[in-house]
């Protein structure tokens, strides 16, 4: 076996008299494609620096491979000394390297290498970075969060660069699916410390669980032990004193381990608790465009689109940077006019809007200060008033943060502290524009349960596959030249109609018909009689799956069910699975057919 190019062991890191790292242990192998995870400020982006040589650990040993090369890219780069991005990528090329490849990579990431640094978008700025690590061919590639401020085609494209390099790499990226398709080991930063999965991301999760919930059962069991301890103290024979303080310090000894256990759990357990502060209901009607089209000078964003959002709805808006998904967005939104066609406004709309760039966050305000507007130490949340701390610590954050000022947070505090200002806000419409951006898993998953228990409607751009398949209901996709196509569900659907269009699933698009004059719409055939059975009876499918899912799930709260009647208990806990899943596939098919029904021109008869 080849030894390791890289490694890092016991490594120990203290910021501000708070341990950060405490004996954490990486090791990368030759050809390695390896991923970090863990929560924002957990240590990740800290460790990839101390193997990048960039920071030093307190304590610990680092050893490379001789002739090992290593290029690291930062998540926020620095190219204020440069005049072009190509005297950007060819800064990182050693003596000897291919000259010509920062050019190609430049190429391939639809740069020229002429542009200005200092006016480059988020997305440009990663591109120019990503191509200036690639460009040296390093033997380990280290990258914290890549995919930041890219684009689907992008990160796709990334995707397959990565897949073919001939080096080690590790990542950290708040991705779920970019890290499921290219990681093979996983490295868990916890408390402090490293544990090692030697397979990828896919199994990430279940594989945490489970150890949580080990540590659950040993903390079940040291409460137990500590339950005799202080009986036989109470109640034992006294006669010999020897005994009796050693097992007294015993006692006290594991009253320790348990309040280090408790304390350590606590913070594993510690969850984002999101309650958006929900206004009134709106109106059915959000907002519906008819054959609306936009254009700036020779660059047309919108053709001819046409939809119909109601109270409820999640939608997603997707498409390569520039495909004009802010455009289209504002244009919904009643903020910007098409220059043809019309949009209908619902009523009794209050809208909250996150915006991707954190613009409105003041850099010098502290926390305090930027979550509650100043002037006052409460906030309005849904079930009445919270104090400022309690409110933080529901977003992750430590008291004594409360005067730290918003530029001294990381990327992922900025935009928790987002997020906490937007769900403070009475709203029934929630009008997002890339909110994962640089959130971690934890408080994804959170925001996630969030969106999903909002009864009112959502709106929102983002490049994250994942996220966008577990939040919307449909997805509206830039096809090319102002074409936009609204497909039910999530961004897997997305790819599977556009490889398998479902039979009686309509695409709306503006077609040249066959003489070249004028347009046509093509939609799909009319409402078979089976689905339009399947429409009018779902409903009531639904309810009575979830008056049953309702009756198994009150039966299995009874604690002596187990006990009592095994029997039944299983059969219960098979019932409510069976019931769970048809009315997922039952709220799925009602979804599908009632958007063909909308897309069709009311009831299709």
């Amino acid at each position: 076996m080849a030894p390791p190019l890289l490694t890092l062991q016991n490594i120990h890191l203290t910021f501000g008299g708070t341990p950060l790292l405490s004996g954490a242990e990486l090791t990368v192998m030759p050809f390695d494609r390896l991923c970090l995870v863990g929560r924002n400020g957990s240590g990740k982006s800290t460790l990839l620096k101390i193997a990048a040589g960039m920071v030093e650990a307190d304590d610990g040993e680092r050893f490379f491979k001789p002739g090992t090369t290593v290029r690291y890219m930062a998540q926020e780069p620095d190219f204020s000394e440069f005049k072009t991005t190509l005297e950007v990528v060819q800064s990182q090329l050693a003596p000897g390297d291919d000259e010509y490849q920062a050019i190609r990579l430049l190429e391939d990431f639809g740069m020229s290498g002429d542009e200005d640094p200092q006016n480059l978008s988020g997305g440009e700025m990663r591109r120019v970075s990503l191509a200036s690590v690639l460009a040296p061919k390093p033997d380990i590639l280290l990258l914290d969060e890549p995919t930041n401020h890219l684009d689907l085609p992008a990160i796709e494209q990334l995707e397959k660069v990565l897949s073919k390099l001939r080096c080690a790499v590790v990542l950290i990226s708040h991705d779920r699916r970019f890290l499921q398709n290219l990681s093979k080991r996983t490295l868990w930063i916890d408390r402090g410390q490293t544990r090692q999965l030697d397979r990828g991301f896919e199994h990430f999760e279940e594989w945490r669980d489970a150890l949580l919930e080990q540590e659950e059962l040993e903390a079940h069991k040291l409460d137990r032990k500590i339950v005799r301890e202080e009986h036989w103290l109470r109640y034992g024979v006294t006669a010999r004193r020897k005994r009796n303080v050693k097992r007294l310090g015993d006692l006290h000894g594991l009253r320790q381990k348990r309040i280090e256990v408790g304390a350590t759990q606590a913070r594993v357990k510690a969850n984002v608790q999101m309650a958006g502060n929900e206004a009134a209901a709106s109106g059915k009607l959000v907002v519906e465009a008819d054959h609306i089209s936009k254009a700036f000078g020779d660059t047309v964003i919108t053709k001819d689109f046409s939809t119909k959002i109601l109270r409820g709805d999640r939608v997603g808006i997707i498409g390569a940077n520039g495909a004009g998904k802010t455009t289209l967005l504002k244009m919904l939104m009643g903020e910007l006019e098409p220059d043809s066609g019309s949009i209908r406004i619902g009523t009794k709309l209050e809208i909250v809007t996150l915006d991707q760039r954190r613009e409105s966050l003041s850099p010098d305000e502290s926390l305090r200060d930027a979550l509650t507007g100043g002037g006052s130490d409460m906030i309005p949340v849904a079930d009445g008033q919270k104090h400022v701390i309690g409110y933080m610590k529901d977003f992750l954050f430590q008291p004594e943060q409360a005067g730290t000022p918003i530029k001294e947070l990381s990327g992922g505090e900025r935009g928790r502290v987002m997020l906490a200002r937007a769900l403070s806000k009475p709203s029934n419409l929630l009008v997002l524009d890339e909110p994962t951006n640089d959130l971690d898993l934890e408080t994804l998953d959170l925001l996630q349960e969030l969106l999903a228990s909002y009864s009112g409607t959502i709106l929102l751009i983002s490049h994250d596959r994942d996220f966008l398949d577990r939040t919307v209901t449909s997805v509206v996709h830039a096809e090319g030249d102002g074409v936009w196509i609204e497909y039910a569900g999530g961004f897997s659907d997305m790819l599977n109609q556009q490889k398998q269009p479902a039979q009686g699933v309509q695409k709306t698009r503006t077609t040249k018909s066959a003489t070249g004059q004028g347009q046509k719409t093509v939609k799909s055939q009319k409402m078979s009689f089976k689905d339009k059975h399947a429409l009018e009876t779902l409903p009531a499918k639904m309810e009575r799956l979830e008056k049953a899912i309702e009756t198994f799930k009150l039966a299995l709260a009874d604690p002596k069910l187990y006990n009592s009647d095994p029997d039944r208990y299983d059969k219960t806990v098979k019932n409510l699975a069976k019931a769970e899943r048809d009315f997922r596939k039952s709220e799925e098919r009602w979804l599908e057919l009632e958007m063909m029904r909308e897309e069709m021109g009311g009831d299709n008869e």
